[in-house]
């Protein structure tokens, strides 16, 4: 036998011994990797005290645990927490949690890690910190599995505000805290490390974080919880909306699920590829086009009407989104607590005008020209904005119509003196109640949010919604947000579009995806939760025959 065939002979025998020690038969194939890609309008912050937009919301949901997980109707039910109870007051909410769950570092989760959660969410200020601030008086730890939560007064919603309480590990986080810091003696507080890095004990963890590129995780192994049998061993985000890119991915079956920003035409053309649907999920959202009512002319109210008198709604919803419910007021009809009396201002040119000829600045439009900004992740909004700039221009109001990427309306919105006058943006509510989206809107909390550009900064509003908040009898609560949502109507500091359900283009063929079928949780995230989709290889592989 000569050298070279004993080599061979050796290499075969090798291949043999390996194959049979993983438990495979000669010449078979390793399985697929199962992954569940879609996309994003990125950035994607995965720190839990800065991320609160969709993309990094979705984000967050798989990576953290939290102490209570929405049921397909948005009820509070035990995930951490295993039971809970609160004080007569409704001032004392107790926690008790379960033992033995572990962060994505193997360290187990207790009590600590919830309270320094919620303390660093609070001092930092930022993502869904307005859900909490002005709120909470302290997080106490009883014992290593007992939280307390002290509250300055009653608060009904209390519960389903803990679906963005994403409870960080303590320990890791602290380990990684650069000094000094803009947090005193907490220093960054772990800032920079969680701009890649997650410190959560969620079912999936992050793999790799190319900014601006994609996020991959991968599947916990050491989960405590459920998982659907078929869930995806990697979840990929990947940062874009363009459209030839997702219709190029998705004919590819390199992507599962499409961003929401998607148009009609673009969602037209993808329900066009063998074995892609179109699923639409609500998700208690509208299209707002948000007036800041402290800059002028929208600081005077009378102009702000005659612009709402002057859109042409029926287009909006007819023409530009089909199929959409016609907004009423500033709260989605699915939202629980929504009041179907309030008014809803129409196309009527008339008014328009008898209410511009009230404003302080009829005579002098030349010398106030409004803009008019979209988003450039959104094509629909470029739409929008160029019929109400039509619609403007019948009444004698100059608009500009200006075109923003994502990244730029962050940082403008963030300060009053930078926000524009009129921006199109698509909100959900936090959770699934009125008073959520009536908080985000228009509470003095979430003013230097994305959520609200409108700045109102109204003392009487402010207390109405703190009276209603604190009811702890629903049908009490929902009362006092009818008026509210009548007040913010007759204030006309938004122009309401339409109710905006989420709409994905999604390979119905190989991906089994709750929420396309009507069974998915209605709150941003959870609705798209990678631990209840499950993803099928093998009927991939037929379609890409």
């Amino acid at each position: 036998m000569n050298k070279v065939y004993k080599i061979v002979v050796i290499i075969v025998v090798l291949m043999v011994s390996v194959g049979v020690s993983m438990g495979l038969s000669f010449g078979e194939a390793v399985a697929e990797k199962s992954v569940l890609r879609y996309t994003q309008a990125f950035p994607t912050n995965i720190d839990p005290a800065i991320g609160e937009d969709f993309s990094s919301t979705r984000a967050l949901t798989v990576l953290y645990d939290t102490l209570v997980y929405p049921d397909e109707k948005g009820a509070p039910q035990p995930c951490i927490a295993k039971k809970w109870e609160s004080s007569s007051d409704g001032k004392t909410w107790t926690f008790q949690l379960r033992s033995g769950i572990k962060f994505h570092d193997m360290t187990e989760l207790t009590a600590k890690d919830v309270k320094f959660s919620m303390d660093r969410l609070i001092t930092m200020g930022g993502g869904y910190a307005f859900l909490f601030v002005e709120r909470i008086v302290s997080a106490e730890v009883v014992d290593d599995y007992t939280v307390r939560i002290h509250l300055k007064e009653p608060f009904g919603p209390f519960p389903y505000t803990l679906y963005r309480l994403y409870i960080v590990n303590k320990d890791l986080v602290t380990s990684n805290i650069k000094k000094p810091g803009p947090y005193g003696e907490h220093g960054d507080y772990g800032t920079e490390f969680l701009v890649t890095h997650d410190a959560g004990s969620g079912p999936y963890m992050v793999e790799q974080f190319r900014l601006e590129e994609y996020l991959l995780m991968k599947k916990f192994s050491n989960y405590w919880g459920r998982v659907a049998p078929n869930a995806p061993d990697e979840v990929k985000l990947i940062g874009t909306t363009e459209p030839v890119t997702v219709r190029t991915l998705m004919s590819r079956r390199e992507l599962e699920i499409s961003d929401q920003w998607q148009s009609l035409e673009a969602l037209t053309a993808l329900d066009k590829i063998k074995g892609v649907d179109i699923a639409k999920v609500p998700v208690g959202g509208m299209f707002y086009y948000m007036m800041n009512t402290k800059k002028p002319p929208l600081d005077d109210i009378h102009f702000r009407k005659a612009i709402a008198w002057a859109v042409d709604y029926d287009t909006v919803r007819n023409t530009i989104f089909p199929g959409f419910n016609q907004a009423r007021g500033p709260i989605p009809h699915e939202l629980p607590g929504f009041d179907p009396t309030v008014l809803q201002y129409h196309f009527d040119l008339t008014k328009a005008l008898e209410e511009l000829k009230r404003s302080k600045y009829f005579g002098k439009l030349d010398q106030y020209p409004v803009e008019l900004h979209w988003v450039s992740e959104v094509p629909d909004e470029e739409k929008i904005a160029l019929l109400i700039q039509a619609d403007l221009d019948k009444i004698g109001i100059n608009a500009k119509v200006i075109r923003d990427p994502w990244m730029v309306v962050v940082e403008y919105m963030a300060r009053q003196e930078t926000s524009p006058h009129l921006i199109i943006m698509s909100i959900s509510a936090d959770y699934p109640e009125t008073g959520a989206l009536l908080t985000s809107k228009y509470a003095p909390e979430s003013a230097s949010s994305v959520n609200q550009n409108e700045w109102l900064l109204d003392p009487k509003y402010d207390a109405m919604l703190k009276d209603a908040l604190s009811t702890l009898n629903t049908e009490e609560r929902y009362a006092k947000y009818a008026k509210l949502q009548h007040y913010i109507v007759d204030l006309c500091p938004t122009i309401f579009l339409v109710d905006t359900p989420s709409m994905h283009a999604y390979q119905s063929t190989y991906i089994d995806w709750p929420a396309a079928r009507g069974e998915g949780i209605p709150v941003i995230g959870y609705e798209l939760d990678a631990r209840w989709i499950e993803v099928y290889p093998d009927k991939r592989a037929e379609l890409l025959k």
